[in-house]
């Protein structure tokens, strides 16, 4: 019986260090970010862009483009649904990849101007450390008074 136990508390133990770890924690805490932002992104697309794209596109709207399976002619897709006939809805299916289009781009502009927050500092230049010799052309210690190639005396 004290088998079950201590394999019971090593189970709980390495699940509680499991996540306990910093990595499992942040996870969670992306994705409640990630969910929050995600109705942001949301909202932009369904109130302000698609309103723009409509405005654009002469009132399009992509909602009611079905293929009644039936062979009934139906005004609305909310109507064939009533009726309860079978349709392909490709207008939704259009829908959701400009919506998935204008997200992605949106996301990539917000990760572009965030990378352009968090440039690394420029880094020094390196500092010399060789120089060339006037006589014979080799490469040499910044400090050397005698190129060891060619032993020509060096002016500073």
């Amino acid at each position: 019986m004290s088998d079950k136990k201590e394999k019971a508390k090593g189970f709980i133990g390495e699940f509680k260090e499991f996540m306990m770890r910093g990595n499992v924690m942040d996870m969670a805490v992306g994705v409640v970010i990630g969910g929050a932002f995600s109705n942001i992104i949301k909202s932009l697309v369904d109130d302000i862009i698609m309103p723009i794209i409509a405005l654009l596109t002469g009132g399009i709207d992509f909602q009611n483009w079905f293929i009644s399976l039936d062979g009934g002619s139906y005004a609305t897709l909310a109507e064939a649904q009533e009726a309860g006939a079978a349709t392909l809805n490709y207008g939704q299916f259009i829908n959701q990849i400009l919506y998935f289009v204008i997200i992605a781009f949106f996301i990539f502009l917000i990760v572009k101007g965030m990378n352009k927050l968090h440039k690394p500092a420029p880094e020094a230049p390196a500092e010399v450390t060789t120089k060339i010799c006037p006589f014979c052309a080799s490469e040499i210690a910044i400090k050397a008074t005698r190129c060891p190639h060619c032993t020509s005396e060096l002016k500073d």
